[in-house]
């Protein structure tokens, strides 16, 4: 039992899973499915959120009070597949802003590159949803979240699709206080870093790149 995991093993969710696992999927199916399924992750972060105003309305029939999230989350993209969940998680939190981090592991010098980095510039003690459909070794997303902490941020919680054992640890490790929201864990992963069973290259089948 990993103790920051929040496993959305919904029926529905699951359901989803299955079609972009399969590699028949096409790609525009596969962006839409992605889109959902961020809709929800992001639903499921949000659910502990506090921070609310009463606003006073009239509807229809009477005035009344209503609430209305203030201080919104940042959604931040790692490049480029986290580009995929933006859409969804932006129109299920309308009122966020967004930021973007490029950055990946390079083979050869055996450590993280950073090409790209921006962030609102209100960020500081803002809530972070960090946004990658699959964590294999975590090396980006540990990095990612170094980079953000940096920044001074608020609490950062990770949506992700599917997500490894060995990630999960380091995570864990790195950072016990981040939060991830997951479909699924995955035993295992190839010596390549992908995920097993997984769903294969998520930016590649994003947009159609291989």
């Amino acid at each position: 039992m990993h103790k920051n995991l929040i496993e959305l093993n919904h029926p529905l969710l699951l359901h989803k899973l299955g079609y972009l696992r399969d590699k028949t999927t096409y790609s525009n199916e596969f962006r839409n499915l992605v889109t959902e399924v961020s809709k929800l992750l992001a639903y499921e972060a949000m659910r502990d959120w506090k921070d609310m105003d009463a606003v006073r309305v009239e509807t229809p029939i009477a005035p009344t009070k209503v609430d209305r999230i203030i201080n919104p989350p940042v959604a931040v993209a790692i490049l480029r597949a986290g580009n995929g969940m933006l859409d969804g998680v932006l129109s299920m939190i309308p009122i966020a802003s967004a930021g973007f981090i490029g950055i990946y592991r390079d083979k050869f010098i055996q450590n993280t590159v950073e090409y790209y980095f921006k962030l609102p510039a209100d960020v500081k003690g803002r809530e972070i949803l960090l946004c990658d459909p699959l964590i294999a070794t975590a090396d980006t997303m540990i990095a990612a979240i170094d980079r953000l902490k940096s920044y001074h941020v608020g609490p950062i919680k990770v949506l992700s699709i599917l997500t490894s054992e060995h990630a999960l640890k380091r995570l864990e490790h790195f950072h016990p206080d981040v939060k991830v929201f997951a479909l699924n864990v995955e035993k295992e992963m190839t010596e390549n870093g992908y995920l097993v069973p997984g769903l294969g290259d998520a930016g590649d089948r994003l947009y159609q790149t291989k």
